[in-house]
């Protein structure tokens, strides 16, 4: 566990910037002010990376990929196979997360986290697989907390290597048949929040599958009182999930910064800001989903999403598309001109 407290181990943002970044964003050829939250993520990111003109040239998207447990009992829509069916679509660039990531210049590395097949002959896949999906917490711990230990440690070491390589984004991305559930009994334990209000249509479902779905989460969530984010995590996570927890932990700790996704994404979040409150100054929040909860959840990490665009599809596809005002946030600081320079020039 030694390894595990070292990655908890956050320091809190160094702030020394700020004042020379605020000078820098008033002094822009334009208004104080002008380019709003814009600004606001202009001052987040030189914060982040420690300097007044940053830069983010190499995005790269993590997609987690996981099967949980609890399909078994008919929390999802969709069979646990179409999480294999869309980790080879992803693997063949077919995937909405594929074709926008080329719109916006990021990597898409796709990861197995725990999908119930065998995917050790896919090429260009990082296995990664703690287990062949979680058990069904809805009858008991999904995880251990040896997998949970090891999932959160193997999500941090390929956020370090995709760093390593030169990622200087760090994109959240999951897909896994029935992570909705998982997400919202985290939501429920860690924001906290009534359970009704966490549970919401996931990847589609009728209502008496909304039903069932209600119902079986009720039961997980009656099984186990746990409230400690670790064993929270344990009871009720997805592989996926704690692998881009501990994703977005290294990155916090190597000052990177993290786009988050979606629920699933935003529940992967707030499970490691519960976990590490220091790695909240590294998060960027991409959209609010339509999934019900997901804008209760950005509340309870003071979040405000960058874009509202009704989606809840996952693969990470909120966060790329927040990548261009991310960059556009980068530019303001190292390519507009100062506003002295233009009055100057108007005399």
């Amino acid at each position: 566990m030694t390894e595990l407290s070292d990655l908890l181990s956050i320091p809190p943002l160094d702030r020394a910037l700020e004042p020379a970044l605020r000078q820098a964003l008033d002094g822009k050829a334009k208004p104080v002010g002008a380019l709003g939250r814009i600004e606001e993520l202009a001052l987040c990111l030189g914060l982040i990376q420690g300097v007044t003109r940053p830069v983010v040239a190499r995005p790269v998207l993590l997609v987690f990929a996981g099967d949980h447990g609890l399909t078994r009992s008919g929390v999802a829509a969709y069979p646990a196979g179409v999480t294999v069916a869309m980790v080879d679509t992803l693997l063949a660039g077919r995937a909405s997360a594929n074709a926008f990531a080329r719109v916006v210049g990021a990597e898409v590395r796709v990861i197995d986290a725990g999908v119930a097949a065998d995917l050790s002959d896919r090429d260009g896949l990082i296995q990664a697989k703690v287990a062949p999906g979680t058990a069904d917490a809805s009858i008991e711990a999904a995880m251990t907390v040896e997998q949970a230990a090891t999932a959160l440690l193997s999500g941090a070491r390929i956020a370090r290597e995709a760093i390593a390589d030169g990622a200087d984004l760090i994109a959240l991305g999951e897909m896994g048949i029935g992570n909705s559930a998982s997400a919202s009994l985290l939501m429920h334990r860690l924001a906290p929040a009534p359970l009704a209000d966490c549970v919401g249509q996931g990847a589609g479902h009728s209502p008496e599958g909304m039903e069932r779905k209600h119902a079986v989460l009720a039961q997980a969530a009656t099984r186990s009182d746990a409230t400690a984010p670790l064993d929270v995590l344990v009871q009720f996570g997805g592989f996926e999930i704690a692998m881009m927890a501990g994703a977005l932990l290294a990155a916090a700790r190597a000052g990177v910064p993290v786009v988050t996704d979606g629920f699933i994404g935003t529940a992967a979040a707030l499970t490691a800001i519960r976990l590490a409150p220091s790695a909240r100054d590294y998060c960027l929040f991409a959209h609010a989903s339509a999934e019900a909860g997901h804008r209760r959840m950005l509340d309870s990490l003071a979040a405000r999403p960058l874009l509202e665009l009704d989606m809840r599809l996952g693969e990470g596809t909120g966060a790329l598309l927040a990548v261009p005002l991310i960059q556009a946030a980068c530019a303001l600081l190292s390519e507009v001109a100062e506003l002295k320079d233009v009055l100057e020039a108007a005399r």
